[in-house]
């Protein structure tokens, strides 16, 4: 008879052996042979800002103005849309279908520093461009500091920035008498 160390962290060893088994395996084999023919499609999408916009562009090859639709609502944009899978002629046997096709749609949700209202969307070459501009009160602006300037001084101006600014390593300046 051989004597077995206890080991507490066996049975949560064989649990993560469990779950790493299913998800290593193909899903669609799961799903039936329809899933592989309609495929799985997302459209890849950059997002970018600069002092007075967010822009998200939006890769839809292949894709007419029509295939897919646009919203906003609370404060959440919605891209939606279907990529069709056309075949050209009957008598044309595909080997190789490698392009994925069918139903998507990816949302995300607008920080409050922008505005919906004056959203702005054009698509060109297969890209669609989203446009929406920024809050005026969150744009930086000067601000007129008002108080008894001292002699020979002239009023000094500085200016709000709505970003962070990083604030380590910064040096002051004093002027002497």
């Amino acid at each position: 008879m051989s004597i077995t160390r206890y080991d507490p962290f066996r049975d949560l060893k064989s649990l993560q052996d469990e779950v790493n088994r299913l998800f290593s395996t193909n899903f669609t084999r799961s799903f039936g042979d329809e899933g592989i023919a309609r495929g799985v499609w997302t459209p890849n999408v950059d997002i970018f800002e600069n002092k007075d916009e967010i822009v998200l562009e939006a890769e839809l090859p292949g894709m007419n103005r029509e295939d897919f639709e646009l919203t906003i609502e609370n404060n959440v944009l919605t891209l939606r849309g279907e990529r069709r899978f056309e075949k050209k002629d009957e008598a044309d046997n595909y080997h190789r279908v490698e392009r994925a096709y069918g139903a998507f749609t990816r949302s995300f949700t607008l920080p409050q520093t922008v505005s919906a209202e004056n959203a702005v969307a054009e698509y060109k070459n297969g890209v669609l461009r989203v446009t929406l501009h920024k809050r005026e009160e969150v744009k930086a602006r000067r601000i007129e500091v008002k108080g008894e300037p001292a002699e020979g001084a002239t009023p000094k101006t500085i200016e709000a920035k709505a970003e962070r600014q990083p604030t380590h390593g910064a040096k002051s300046q004093t002027a002497g008498a």
